[in-house]
């Protein structure tokens, strides 16, 4: 049976060449599901058993039913019946559906012998879903036979339909890591193992986006969303920046070799920071400034705060650091004899940093908030702020901001009131998804409150943001240098 099917050139290696593992990435408007339906469409009328699932779904309602039997009816296509639950085909092909994080570990032996499965919205995918149907999806014990038996067996293939989410998701850290950059050359990957496709509505014909009635909702969504979310939306790009965020994406990029794009000289007071995070599994984060201009910023791989602070305290004697200042709420409390004992004798200003602690200045104006006339008088810092944290995180939104007008905008900032981050830094993309990922919340009092870690992991997914952290506890300014001699306990705290 014929089936003729239209899609863009970019699919043509998806429906033409052999691959276990596919991926279409793009944002809205693009084809993707619609495509793949048509696809899944066709391998049903030659009788194959396809899975249809996505990590969160309740009904049959939240699956592909409707855009699989849209594509079977647009199509004109025959042989096909709809039980509600399934689609079944004459030839004895069928497609099923089920979601993935209720109960993955039941698919193992479901998905052993179909001949496809296609995930939608795989961006949502866990690590442990992607991990369990890697495995499970295979040929069964009948089908092994025959291929060793020198048949002609094709493999079972794997297609994801997906936007880009987060940078830290398991697709987008398992696969798309490796093919970003040619992706970004010519929007296709390939290597043994996965053919990666991205797609966005700019690359379909103008016509049939217009037909979409797509176009009005794109254009309003050009002149109210910010650019970063306007990128994830349509043209698939990771969601760096999260609703209400303090530090937009283009402020981030703009900061990226600031000094060498504004022809400046780092120079000033050496500070490291470190967060040693609140458990073994957090991420142990650290970065070294000279100045304005943060040169190294990375991830400690440690089982425990203990080693990690170690290895965070050699990197500041490497790096002749000035000041060390490090997260003491939490786990880090108990870290202060360790930091004195590895730092003894050296000529560096040693300074805890608690985010959940009091306002400094509580009585100094906030320059931030003023009244368009000029009239009123500024709120206090106290006034502003719930509380340390958030305070150098404005801090730190302030340098960015005021380095994309330099950069940008093309007005003269103080360069002492920048910010500047290496494109060396290795985890440059984490970073900016941590920075840009840091979201305001209401507070009844009307200060300035950021989001805890436990409420963005829950609504965003953001594990805790170690680098972005430090960048604010970076905000710690130098006093004095200390003599080369023993630092004694009381006379810090």
């Amino acid at each position: 049976m014929q089936i003729p099917i239209k899609y863009v050139q970019n699919l043509h290696p998806v429906f033409t060449k052999p691959k276990r593992i596919k991926i279409i990435v793009g944002g809205r408007g693009s084809t993707k599901s619609t495509a793949i339906a048509d696809y899944v469409a066709a391998n049903l009328s030659r009788g194959q058993l396809w899975c249809c699932a996505r990590e969160n779904q309740n009904s049959i309602e939240e699956s592909v039913h409707r855009t699989i039997l849209d594509e079977i009816d647009r199509l004109g296509l025959t042989g096909f019946t709809d039980t509600k639950t399934q689609i079944k085909h004459i030839s004895g092909g069928r497609a099923f559906y089920r979601g993935l994080a209720r109960n993955i570990t039941s698919l193992k032996s479901t998905l052993s012998g179909i001949n496809g499965l296609w995930i939608e919205e795989g961006e949502d995918l866990s690590d442990n879903s992607l991990r369990v149907l890697t495995a499970s999806v295979r040929l069964n014990a009948k089908d092994s036979e025959r291929l060793i038996d020198g048949e002609d067996v094709p493999l079972p293939e794997i297609i994801i339909t997906m936007n880009r989410g987060l940078r830290t998701g398991a697709v987008a850290q398992k696969w798309l890591k490796r093919a970003e950059d040619d992706l970004a050359r010519c929007g296709y990957y390939e290597d043994d193992t996965i053919m990666v496709v991205q797609i966005n509505h700019t690359d379909m014909p103008r016509s049939w986006f217009l037909a979409s009635g797509l176009e009005q909702e794109r254009l309003d969504d050009e002149k109210r969303l910010s650019i970063a979310a306007y990128d994830h939306k349509w043209g698939g790009d990771y969601l760096d920046e999260v609703e209400d965020s303090i530090i937009k994406k283009e402020w981030f990029d703009a900061a990226i070799d600031a000094h060498t794009k504004l022809g400046i000289d780092p120079t000033g007071a050496t500070v490291f920071s470190h967060d040693p995070g609140d458990t073994g599994n957090d991420t142990k984060g650290y970065a070294v400034r000279k100045g304005i201009h943060y040169h190294d910023i990375g991830e400690i791989d440690a089982n425990n705060g203990n080693i990690g602070c170690h290895v965070a305290c050699a990197k500041a004697v490497d790096s002749n650091a000035d000041l060390f200042t490090w997260d003491c709420d939490g786990m880090g409390s108990l870290l202060r004899e360790q930091i004195i004992k590895d730092l003894n004798g050296i000529k560096c200003e040693i300074r805890p940093y608690s985010g959940s602690g009091e306002v400094e200045d509580k009585k100094r104006p906030y320059g931030g908030l003023r009244s368009l006339g000029g009239k009123d008088k500024p709120k206090t810092n106290g006034d502003t702020f719930k509380n340390k944290r958030a305070q150098y995180y404005m801090k730190l939104a302030d340098r960015f901001y005021k380095t994309y007008q330099a950069v940008v905008e093309k007005k003269y900032i103080d360069p002492d009131e920048l910010i500047s981050i290496s494109s060396s830094v290795k985890l440059l993309d984490k970073l900016r998804s941590e920075v840009c990922g840091i979201p305001t919340v209401p507070n009844r009092a009307g200060k300035i409150q950021l989001m805890s870690k436990k409420e963005m992991k829950a609504k965003y997914g953001i594990d805790s943001p170690g680098m972005a952290d430090c960048l604010a506890m970076g905000e710690e300014c130098i006093t004095s240098i200390p003599d080369a001699k023993p630092i004694k306990f009381k006379s810090l705290w």
